[in-house]
């Protein structure tokens, strides 16, 4: 049986697109209504593939049945260290009529890809659609990375032992010390970061400019009359990690939580998670959003063990390994 044509994508195939990633995104809140229903609309979902499109060195491919666009594939590069010589599909970046699709469309936008020196590779998948990221698995591609979501709650008891407040200005070289912890975490297996390490009096300084910004809504949780975590709270917009049909209407972010070591099994990383679901309800949020490495073994069980749902799936893969 052949299957569609893949072509390099071109402007010809931009109204297709947006019909199809129309019709995911439709598909995509039929599984998880919290997401934003603009994108439902074709002139709404346009606006975003010709995004995609127009970004800086941005290419990929199109599947064509006739006059029809089954499938398209789009990406383009990130720049900074940590990301190598990449290729990022972002929530807009990708929909197809029949999941294997995606699979041709990948070979033909990797080739170009590759030939650029563009070896790692990113894509950002509809989490319900296990049809669509099975395919990609079958790429070599892995899931790296998980977005979730959930409605914003009054928090439940906290353990005895523990206290839930907003920190104050003279305890900033804790919370510098719990940012070091996260990334230190994330070094470790089996996530095994590639980030760069963090500078304490870098992180002092950052806490020194942000502590008094009203974008920003800073939480602790106290064992035993000592600092054991913290998380930061702030509308979804601050991210530029959720973007397109990723970021759903007026949202709250949980953009960072972290406890000590020696405070883990405690409870102080679920006290930290509801605190932040009840600051975005005090705040008037409709919903809360949070992301993950699934290879950070904490994270991904302590998030969903809240509630957050998956919602993307963030695939990788390195060619040549």
């Amino acid at each position: 049986m052949t299957g569609p044509e893949i072509v390099p994508f071109t402007r010809e195939h931009l109204e297709g697109a947006a019909e199809l990633l129309a019709a995911r995104h439709r598909r995509h809140r039929e599984a998880e209504p919290l997401l934003s229903a603009r994108y439902e609309d074709p002139a709404v979902a346009r606006e975003e593939v010709a995004a995609a499109y127009g970004l800086l060195d941005a290419s990929g491919s199109a599947a064509v049945e006739g006059s029809r666009v089954v499938g398209y594939l789009l990406g383009a590069p990130k720049s900074g260290s940590p990301w190598g010589d990449n290729i990022w599909v972002e929530s807009s970046g990708h929909a197809v009529e029949a999941a294997e699709t995606a699979r041709g469309l990948y070979a033909l936008a990797a080739t170009r890809w590759v030939a650029e020196g563009r070896v790692a590779h990113y894509a950002l998948l509809p989490a319900h659609d296990r049809e669509l990221v099975d395919a990609w698995f079958r790429l070599a591609f892995g899931h790296q990375h998980t977005h979730g979501i959930r409605e914003p709650a009054a928090a439940g008891p906290v353990r005895a032992g523990l206290t839930v407040r907003q920190p104050v200005r003279a305890e900033i070289p804790v919370l510098a010390r719990l940012d070091m912890v996260l990334t230190e975490h994330q070094s470790l297996s089996p996530t095994f970061s590639g980030g760069p390490p963090d500078v304490y009096e870098e992180r002092v300084a950052d806490w020194e400019e942000d502590f008094d910004n009203p974008k920003f809504w800073n939480v602790v949780v106290e064992h035993d009359g000592s600092i054991a975590g913290s998380a930061v709270g702030c509308a979804l917009e601050v991210s530029s990690a959720h973007v397109g049909p990723a970021r759903p209407d007026h949202a709250g972010f949980l953009g960072f939580a972290a406890v000590l070591p020696g405070a883990r099994g405690l409870g102080v990383g679920r006290a930290l998670g509801e605190a932040v679901t009840a600051w975005a309800l005090e705040a008037g949020f409709t919903s809360v959003v949070t992301d993950w490495r699934e290879t950070n073994l904490l994270s991904s069980r302590a998030w969903r063990g809240v509630g957050y749902r998956d919602t993307f799936t963030r695939v990788h893969r390195l060619v040549g390994h």
